[in-house]
């Protein structure tokens, strides 16, 4: 039987129940939904009480543009190799061992620049589980591969082809791209990695379709940026 959103919440729950800080992955393709399953995951948890799980997205360790560009990776932007893989890794490794410690600030990621903004999402000593999500998680290959064992369980989002395509587009629109940019990237860029990404599937130890993934509705006259815990960037 297809998880619900409230059987996902009462599995989060519980990976931080033995007092120890947990940390909790979910992967899937660009597109299939990942920020909006950890942002509501983050926000049901917490509730209205003192804030005990924290949000730190992947996308914090985006390259700069400025060393894409040195590297000749510009036009990839978004491929495994445009990330610091290998930070993400320590940063995770680093969120586990220093439960008990001072604040951890993780770096977050500027929608409207798309670049990394450093020092931008502070996880609290409080916090007892971390939610994290990315494209990479479950890759097995060079740094990415240390990632994995940082991480509690990892979920992978899936959604329908069509519909993931159709939601990365209107979300290059929403940044700035005219439309045949936007279709031309989603092809060019965007579909090697979702393709790279679906390989990993068989390594999650759950599946979390559409169905429990809740709808929210956003508005977009200020994009949403990457800045705390509970900051929403669409994925």
């Amino acid at each position: 039987m297809a998880p619900t959103f409230d059987d996902l919440l009462h599995r989060a729950r519980a990976l931080g129940r033995d007092g120890r800080r947990a940390v909790l992955g979910i992967a899937g393709s660009p597109g299939a939904g990942k920020s909006t399953l950890a942002g509501e995951l983050v926000r049901a948890l917490n509730g209205a009480g003192e804030p005990w799980v924290a949000h730190v997205p992947m996308d914090g360790f985006h390259l700069a543009d400025a060393e894409l560009d040195r590297l000749g990776r510009r036009d990839r932007k978004g491929a495994p190799d445009t990330f610091d893989a290998a930070g993400y890794a320590a940063l995770l490794r680093r969120l586990r061992e220093e439960a008990y410690g001072d604040v951890v600030y993780a770096p977050g990621f500027e929608r409207v620049l798309e670049q990394p903004v450093a020092g931008a999402v502070p996880v609290p000593p409080t916090a007892r589980l971390v939610v994290t999500e990315g494209n990479y998680l479950l890759l097995d290959t060079g740094a990415w591969a240390r990632v994995r064992p940082q991480l509690d369980e990892v979920w992978f989002c899936e959604l329908d082809e069509e519909e993931r395509v159709r939601r990365l587009v209107v979300r290059h629109v929403e940044f700035g791209k005219r439309r045949d940019e936007a279709v031309a990237w989603v092809a060019r860029s965007d579909g090697p990695n979702a393709e790279l990404v679906a390989r990993t599937r068989h390594r999650a130890d759950l599946v979390v379709p559409a169905s429990a993934v809740p709808r929210v509705r956003r508005t977009h006259s200020s994009p949403a940026s990457s800045r705390g815990p509970s900051a929403s960037k669409r994925a």
